[in-house]
């Protein structure tokens, strides 16, 4: 027990040391204690970077209740946890889960949650960078089980329709090409609001009609739904916000990690008893 406290101490100092905040971050509190009866292993909630951040009061959440950067600063580790997170389940057993939204090994040591929003420019930055080289050296390898979540922000005009698309392809297996052509267009769609026509251009027409026929029906909104609801429950307010479980603790992380760090933390994780 003594050198998993130490192990995961040794994590939050690290995570805490080379946070990377990008325009569209959210900056209010994600954190999360360790559950009932095990040691108490947080991340800081970083503070707001005005220079590197375009957030407004405006676009806050409105159940958001976010410290100053000082009292961020001062707050201690144990005045950071919050309430308890329920112990982290197998990945088969995680709740809602869409095995159509989620790649790699059910089995990985650890089970990576990305709750994100197609309209967010940090979200963006997270999947065009860092998670590529998360698929190639660690999701594709069987260590890490990699989980999208959908968490569409009020704020942005078409971040919903840009989910149910997305959830829509995923049920035939296109998840990818469509979360690719979404991101990477993310400014153009973002102003014209065609979100339809970003994902026509790499889909087949039959792809498209059935994508179209079932964001129609609203069939993909339930999915979408429990995914926010669950977001709740870990008090995600803002994007991205990654949850890693590993060893039945869960360690939240608001904004975009350089590839260095979550390489860092990732292998710290691993080498946990």
């Amino acid at each position: 027990m003594n050198r998993a406290i130490i192990a995961a101490v040794a994590v939050v100092a690290l995570l805490g040391s080379a946070y990377v905040l990008t325009r569209g971050t959210h900056p209010t509190s994600a954190d999360r204690g360790a559950p009932a009866g095990e040691a108490a292993a947080t991340v800081p909630v970083p503070p707001s970077d005005p220079a590197r951040s375009t957030s407004t009061s405006s676009e806050t959440p409105t159940n958001a209740s976010a410290p100053s950067s000082a009292e961020t600063a001062a707050m201690t580790p144990a005045a950071r946890t919050g309430t308890p997170f329920p112990a982290p389940q197998a990945a088969a057993g995680m709740p809602d889960l869409d095995p159509k939204e989620a790649v790699g090994c059910k089995s990985a040591p650890i089970v990576m949650e990305v709750f994100s929003d197609y309209q967010c420019p940090a979200c963006k930055v997270l999947y065009t960078t860092t998670n590529r080289l998360l698929m190639d050296n660690y999701v594709s390898t069987g260590k890490v089980y990699l989980i999208h979540r959908d968490f569409p922000l009020p704020m942005h005009a078409h971040s919903k329709i840009a989910a149910q698309y997305s959830r829509a392809a995923s049920q035939f297996g296109k998840l990818e090409p469509v979360a690719d052509a979404l991101f990477q267009n993310q400014e153009k769609w973002e102003q014209n609001g065609d979100v339809d026509g970003a994902v026509a251009a790499v889909l087949s027409s039959s792809d498209m009609t059935k994508v179209r026929a079932l964001v129609k029906a609203a069939t993909v909104d339930a999915a979408i739904e429990n995914d926010n609801a669950l977001g709740q429950t870990y008090r995600v307010n803002q994007t991205p916000t990654t949850l890693f479980h590993s060893q039945r603790q869960t360690f939240p992380y608001a904004g975009v990690m350089s590839w260095d760090i979550l390489k860092q933390f990732l292998d710290q994780l691993l080498t946990q008893k």
